[in-house]
């Protein structure tokens, strides 16, 4: 299995950016997809996930009503659009693929860094 972030960078606060993640290796479309988040000197943290087929979300609370996750299974990808962003959303952010809601498989991250 393998999972392919892209789509970090750098970005001033307030600014948007769209991660993507292409799925290989499993049965896409029946894996629920999640986004985590390690900042430095930090523990990996839960950002977004949606479900295999329903489309049904979820997201922390700290990205609630800023960030969207959403995914296309007929190309095996998962997105996180990311709107308003504050220097405390500056992290390595990783892609996983969910057993049982939790991760299986993980992907490499993809740098995100804020400046205020």
């Amino acid at each position: 299995v393998q999972l392919q972030a892209s789509g970090g960078g750098s970005v001033q606060a307030g600014g948007s950016l769209r991660l993507s993640c292409a799925a290989s290796g499993l049965t896409f479309s029946s894996w629920r997809m999640a986004w985590y988040r390690q900042a430095p000197g930090k523990e990996r943290e839960f950002v977004a996930s949606i479900r295999a087929s329903s489309n049904s979300t979820a997201y922390a609370d700290s990205v609630k009503d800023r960030f969207t996750i959403s995914r296309d299974n007929a190309k095996n990808t998962v997105s996180l659009q990311m709107n308003g962003l504050k220097p405390e959303d500056t992290a390595l952010y990783y892609c996983a693929g969910l057993y049982d809601r939790s991760p299986r498989y993980w992907g490499q991250g993809t740098l995100v860094t804020v400046s205020s």
